[in-house]
This record gives C-alpha cells, sequence and structure tokens, in this order.
C-alpha cells in the first residue's frame, strides 16, 4: 500500500467506525453502559443512543449542554412526580380524554400527541445542547418520541432513558428495580409554571 493509499484511507476509516459506533460520531458523547442489543425492540430507537437514569442523573449534574425532556403525561408529573432538573414536560402520549379503558394493560388508552414534534422542536429552537435526553416512565415512550424527533429532523445527540422515573417491573410487579426514583436521584412533585410545554 503506498503512502498517499494509505493517507486517503484513515479518514474513510475513522469515518466508517464513528458511524458503526452510536454516539461516538458526536463531540462529547455521554458515556453509557447500555448496549441495544440489550433492550427489548419497544426500547430501541433509531439513532441508537440510550442511557440509565443513574448514568443520566450523573451526567445533568456534571454538564450544563445536556437537556431532559420528560415526555410523561402532565398528570405523571403531577401525581408521580419528575426530576428536579427536567428542562420541559412534553407529552408523547396523552391521556384520552373519553378515559377509554384498556383491558390488556388493566389502563386507560392513550392516545398520541399532535403537537409533540411542534412543541419540542419550538422548546429546541435557538438553544444548542450537546446532547438531549428523552425520559418517560419505563423506556418506552421515551424510544418512540426520539424516533418522532429524529424522523422530524431534530438535529441532535437523541438519548433515551431505557428504565425511565419509575423503572421496569420486578417479579411482583412493582417498579422497584430501576429507574430515576430508584435510583435516589433528586425529585419533586412541586409543578414549575413553566414545566410544561405545548405547540400552542
Amino acid at each position: 500500500m503506498s503512502k498517499l493509499t494509505r493517507l486517503l484511507a484513515l479518514p474513510a476509516l475513522a469515518l466508517t467506525l464513528s458511524l458503526a459506533i452510536p454516539g461516538q460520531g458526536f463531540a462529547n458523547a455521554l458515556q453509557t453502559s447500555v448496549a441495544a442489543d440489550t433492550l427489548p425492540e419497544k426500547k430501541q430507537t433509531k439513532p441508537g443512543l440510550y442511557i440509565t437514569a443513574s448514568e443520566a442523573a450523573a451526567v445533568l449534574s456534571e454538564r450544563g449542554d445536556v437537556l431532559l425532556i420528560d415526555v410523561r403525561t402532565p398528570e405523571e408529573t403531577l401525581f408521580v412526580g419528575y426530576p428536579t432538573v427536567t428542562d420541559a414536560n412534553i407529552p408523547f402520549k396523552l391521556v384520552d380524554p373519553g378515559h377509554d379503558f384498556n383491558a390488556k394493560k388493566n389502563s386507560y388508552q392513550t392516545v398520541a400527541n399532535p403537537g409533540f414534534v411542534a412543541a419540542a422542536k419550538a422548546f429546541l429552537d435557538g438553544k444548542d445542547p450537546g446532547a438531549v435526553i428523552v425520559m418517560c416512565r419505563s423506556g418506552s415512550r421515551s424510544a418512540g418520541a426520539v424516533d418522532a424527533l429524529a424522523e422530524a429532523g431534530v438535529n441532535v445527540p437523541l438519548y433515551s432513558m431505557v428504565d425511565g422515573f419509575e423503572g421496569d417491573k420486578n417479579d411482583a410487579g412493582r417498579r422497584a428495580v430501576n429507574g430515576w426514583k430508584n435510583a435516589g436521584a433528586d425529585w419533586t412533585d412541586k409543578i414549575r409554571a413553566d414545566l410544561l410545554v405545548t405547540a400552542e
């Protein structure tokens, strides 16, 4: 291999590696222990960037350029609480106003929030975050929200918090395995006036 060929091959190799390893193509990528192949499909995202609640709490305490968006319903932030470092609550889904019952989940139905992407884009407008961490209850809605934002052209590193605010269920059906609250990270149920961000 000639010297010129080697010189041309090195940048191409670096580019290939940066594309192959999620998050490594971004400057100041967040340090995380989560690998996509360890996650159920419903928690996987197209950008392939993931973080645990405990890792997110550490990052948010150290870096002022990382934003936290809670995509749960406003009712969840009111009655269950939210991380004190949350930058915005922008619901990805809303409780069905008719409270239709979902027998499979023993819960009320949820419906898509048609203003989610517009609200998130408006919130991010004029900001230049190093990364955005997206959080829901336990990592499924956050994955859907990340994909919706990525598909809409939001061009910042979008990390899904895989265990969310409450975490996964244990064998007894209690959310006591992981998540923001179970990690002992700071949270509150006192709602800020500027917490909820809508498209209106």
